[in-house]
């Protein structure tokens, strides 16, 4: 009776020790585990200021892409607003069209305008500097949404990785103590398992901030493809009334 007594009391020694807050799990935690959860935490705050930065930019550029439509079918000179706009325009659709209106007036001041056999390959060459323009500045604003696709892909299997390797140091520490009581098992499970939550508080936003903000880059890459054709067609127009 009194050694059962002695191994309750130690027992319940044991199960204080392991406490079961967030910040005891992760310093309880095999050294493995532990590199797997800052990995985790790593890339989860990563996410988040990717997630931050392009939701708050997306915004602005539909902001500023309206007030540049306005101005530009405000029925105002080009020419004016070309010179207002500068050679640092401040938002992709304003990089198109001060692409297409450098190269327009390039070509105006070698006469390349006037010379008829010349406006086909103008037309063509002013339609590709706005479709190379539009895909570098695409690619600016694409930066890093790669990386949330692939730790919406990749964190539940690192995660998972943590806890199958937790799990298997609970496991010998039963083997070397032989005891199976639960207060035993659970700060070891417990360990390993928050290393998958880990992993699913990563992937989870990580994944769903993809979908939505490829979503918007798309819509935005229509926008400004939409702009392209209508300006294309507009310088198309006026080199055809030059010609008559």
């Amino acid at each position: 009776m009194e050694q059962n007594v002695i191994d309750a009391v130690a027992l319940g020694g044991s199960v204080e020790a392991h406490s079961l807050t967030i910040w005891s799990l992760f310093l309880q935690a095999d050294w493995i585990v532990k590199i797997v959860m800052v990995i985790l935490i790593v890339a989860s705050v990563w996410c988040w200021a990717i997630i931050f930065e392009k939701v708050v930019r997306l915004r602005r550029l539909h902001r500023d892409a309206g007030k540049f439509e306005d101005a530009f079918w405000s029925g105002g000179s080009l020419d004016d607003l070309y010179e207002r706009i500068g050679s640092q325009p401040a938002d992709p659709m304003a990089s198109v069209f001060s692409a297409a209106m450098r190269e327009w007036r390039r070509s105006a001041a070698r006469g390349l305008t006037q010379a008829s056999g010349l406006r086909g390959g103008l037309q063509v060459r002013i339609d590709r500097v706005m479709q190379v323009t539009l895909g570098r500045e695409m690619e600016t604003l694409e930066r890093y949404v790669a990386f949330l696709a692939s730790v919406g892909s990749t964190a539940p299997f690192i995660g998972l990785f943590g806890t199958v390797w937790g799990i298997m140091n609970s496991f010998q520490s039963i083997a070397m103590t032989k005891q199976t009581s639960l207060a035993v098992v659970a700060p070891g499970i417990a360990e390993a398992l928050f290393a998958t939550a880990l992993g699913l508080v990563a992937a989870i936003p990580a994944t769903v901030a993809y979908n939505k903000i490829s979503t918007e880059l798309g819509r935005y890459a229509g926008r400004l493809e939409a702009f392209a054709g209508e300006f294309s067609a507009i310088l198309s127009r006026q080199l055809e009334e030059e010609e008559a």
